[in-house]
Formats: C-alpha cells, structure tokens, sequence
C-alpha cells in the first residue's frame, strides 16, 4: 500500500487535474457506470462533524473511502477546519492500495466541481462573479470559476467582515478588482458561489437576479443552508447527485417543504453527456447544489497515486 502524505499533494495534483478527473466522474455516473454508497455522517458536539463518503467508479477501476469532517475550533490550533484522508482499495480483490492525504483534494474537488457547474450552466458573457463565505474554501472557488468565465470583477460578502481581505488578496493575484458588498448588491453579480457552514439561509430570492447562475458548496449536512427555500424553487436545479441533494444538500429545504419535486433535480453529468440541455434560456436561473460525491474524493485521490508512482514518491507499507 502506498501512503500518499498531505505534504505531497499540492506538487502531485493541479486545479486542472480535479477539473479533468471531476468531470470524468459526473459522466460516469450520468453513463451508470459509477455510483456513491450512502453517506455516513454524525454530528459530535460543538459544531464538529465526522462522516464517511464512498463508492465505485468501473469506469474509472476506483473503490475507496475518504474518512474525515469539520472541525471548527481547529483554526485556534493553525490548523484548517477540514480534515480528512482517502482510502482506495482493489476493486477486485479488496486489498488496499494507498492512503492519501485528503484536505488540499477536498478543496481542490469542491472548486472544481462550482467550475464545471459555471462552465456548463452560466451564460457566456457572465462578467461578475459573487462569493458568499470567506473561510478556507472560498479562495479555491474564486480561482477556479476565474478559469472558465472572463470576470471583471468580484463582489463578496461574509458574515464576519473581517475576513474578506484574504478572499481580496486572491482577487488581486488575479488581477480582479474586488469589492465587499452588503447582500441585497449580489444582485449585481452573474455567477454567485456560496461556501459557508451556515445553519441558516443568508442569501435570498431578492438578492438574486434574473439569469444568475449560483453554486451552492457548503451545505452538506443535515440542518445546513445557505439559500433560502424561495430561491431554490425558483431555479433550474442541477446537482452532483440527487439522493444527496435531497437529504444532506441545499435542496433537503425546499423539498422537505414542499416547494421542489426532487424529479425536478438534474444530475449535471446529464449536461456533460448531453442527455439534458442545461440552460434554456438568457433569463432562467440556474442553481448546482454541490453536496459532495465520494467518488469526486477518489478520482483526485487516484490521480495523486498515480503521479506518486510515477515520480516515485510517497511511502510504501506492507499490508
């Protein structure tokens, strides 16, 4: 079994490497020939969360599991609030194969999945782009949705002010000028990201405009949510997968109430096989709702490996 460490991760696995193996999973999975167990997940007291995501892509010859969570008081320790590691196995016989480094992966799937969403869904001369949160995540999001539309600018807001100069600085790399804004002024924006760890909505129906795309990317749990009901009804709504969706994804609300039939829900790997059209139209709004496959974990996880091999990196174990 190869261990592959978080140390070697970001030499091993570019952004455009999460984008090409992410995308190859939502078609697999559109094609039937992937699909994501159900997902374990446990709330531990003081906000902390822990869980298991898995699943098997024949496609893609993966089987694995990433163990890990959200640790919110892990900031005070240097530490990021995500934390967890992916496990493949043999799909034939069983047998471990490596054990990698999950956290830079995680960001790097996430982001690629918002991007691949915006590519495929947000009208071509988007120009403005959105981001609700600051926290780690949001950085990953805004260089990743830099990559697949022409921005002129970023706009932002978070719940705690003080943290958008980081989210700034970001911008700036990329030579977009950015501003913070109050929520009601997204409505200014063409593409919005939302990345919080929010237990209740924070953007509404008004804060949105005609034509928008959002990608919604941080509720992937029970009792999370970012957008309100109103809002997720309103829109054409595609997701990562619609059983996740429906009960750990920002659609859990407005089904739960009522106001979205789940056949509603796409699976965007129905847009990247053309199996549906996406957008129909200048004005619809359209809305991913990123919950977060376990097969998206193992795709990056299995370019990791494979590069470390290559390069003859990483530890090799006995099992």
């Amino acid at each position: 079994m190869l261990i592959v460490p978080e140390a070697l991760i970001a030499s091993l696995v570019t952004p455009e490497d999460a984008f090409r193996a992410v995308e190859a999973c939502f078609a697999a999975m559109a094609r039937g020939e992937a699909y994501n167990f159900p997902v374990v997940r446990e709330a531990l007291g003081e906000g902390r969360q822990y869980g298991f995501k898995s699943g098997l892509d024949r496609a893609g010859g993966q089987l694995g599991v990433k163990a890990g969570g959200y640790f919110p008081g892990n900031a005070a320790k240097g530490l990021i609030n995500h934390q967890s590691s992916v496990f493949l196995f043999d799909p034939d016989t069983g047998r471990p194969e490596a054990m990698v480094g999950g956290n830079l992966l995680t960001a790097l799937r996430t982001a690629a999945a918002s991007a691949i969403a915006i590519d495929r869904l947000a009208r071509p001369e988007a120009h403005v782009l959105g981001i609700v949160g600051a926290g780690h995540q949001a950085g990953f999001q805004l260089r990743a949705a830099a990559r697949v539309r022409r921005f002129e600018r970023v706009i932002a807001w978070n719940l705690h002010p003080d943290m958008l100069p980081r989210l700034g600085a970001v911008a700036a790399e990329l030579g977009l000028p950015f501003e913070a804004v109050d929520l009601p002024r997204l409505r200014e924006a063409d593409v919005i990201v939302t990345i919080t760890s929010s237990p209740a909505a924070s953007l509404l129906a008004e804060h949105v405009s005609p034509g928008t795309h959002l990608s919604c990317m941080g509720t992937d749990t029970v009792g999370k949510q970012e957008v309100e009901p109103a809002l997720v009804a309103g829109a054409s709504v595609f997701t990562d997968e619609v059983a996740q969706s429906v009960t750990i994804g920002e659609a859990q609300h407005a089904v739960g109430q009522g106001l979205l039939d789940a056949s509603a829900i796409v699976p965007l790997g129905e847009v990247l096989t053309s199996a549906h059209p996406g957008r129909r139209s200048a004005e619809e709004i359209t809305l991913f709702d990123g919950t977060g496959v376990g097969l998206q974990d193992l795709a990056v996880a299995a370019v990791a490996v494979q590069r470390a091999r290559e390069r003859g990196l990483g530890i090799e174990v006995g099992v």
